[in-house]
């Protein structure tokens, strides 16, 4: 790697004032996007702020609408949280099905959103349970922030804050991994919301990144079970293909873990 300070600040202040000041800075949470691309030499930040630490993007609260989650706090707490499993289990299980121990126990829920990697969990979850991102400076809408590959509506120097999700009438998520990484290779998070409509959110798969299918949330509008979705395909020109899998391969793969996420409403089904 090349050579970089690493900054530790105390307080979001104080983190965004370290960004403010520094040339070519960097923020840095779980690290394992960031980590692997400065290994790669395809980053090179001469400044890193680790905003791992800081009281203000920690945390969890739940209320009878909303469940709200700090940008630095790790996969492990969500998925260990008895307040989640009771409001959103999918969303617990999720985050209980990223990676294995240690990268649960390092990864947050902010560095996976601010960076949308295409075979990310989480924004499977914030796109489909039609969450509200905050950052330092305002709110954004699921809806408005991804924008494709590595790519969001996060201005430079903007800080995640927290995520607001709402709480669904129920959702189920279903993931096939990759069984090395563990990353999802083709995963579909299924949301019916309390006012009655649907997300389908597919990660791991679209060669735009996260995306919903609205084609399968329309036929679940009409008729809420696995069975609405017979025959539905998913148009293999939309899915990402590589050493992993091919696209025609991922289209399969993005048909079955939606059926099997609505056949698994109010929890996951990994394979």
């Amino acid at each position: 790697m090349y050579a970089t300070t690493y900054h530790k600040p105390k307080t979001l202040a104080e983190a965004v004032e370290l960004y403010a000041n520094s040339d070519e800075p960097s923020y840095l949470s779980g690290g394992h996007t960031l980590i692997p691309t400065l290994k790669s030499r395809l980053a090179a930040p001469a400044h890193l702020i680790d905003v791992r630490s800081i009281p203000e993007l920690s945390g969890i609260e739940v209320t009878a609408e909303r469940v709200i989650i700090g940008s630095a706090t790790k996969h492990a707490v969500v998925a260990a949280s008895k307040e989640i499993k009771t409001a959103i289990p999918a969303l617990s299980g999720l985050a209980g099905s990223i990676g294995d121990v240690q990268v649960r126990h390092m990864g947050t829920i902010g560095g996976s959103t601010a960076n949308n990697d295409p075979a990310a969990d989480y924004p499977a979850a914030v796109l489909a349970l039609d969450a509200i991102v905050h950052t330092d400076r305002r709110e954004i809408p699921a809806t408005d922030y991804f924008q494709g590959l590595y790519t969001t509506a996060l201005e430079p120097g903007e800080i995640l804050v927290h995520v607001e999700f709402k709480i669904p009438d129920i959702a189920g998520y279903a993931k096939f991994r990759n069984p090395a990484s563990r990353y999802a290779m083709a995963a579909s998070f299924v949301a019916k919301h309390r006012d009655g409509h649907i997300r389908v959110a597919i990660t791991g798969a679209g060669n735009e990144g996260v995306f919903r299918w609205t084609e399968a949330e329309a036929l679940l509008t009409g008729n809420f079970s696995a069975e609405a979705l017979d025959g539905l395909t998913m148009d293999p020109s939309r899915m990402m293909g590589d050493m992993h899998a091919p696209a025609d391969y991922r289209a399969h793969l993005v048909a079955v873990m939606t059926r099997r996420a609505v056949q698994n409403l109010g929890g996951t089904h990994i394979l």
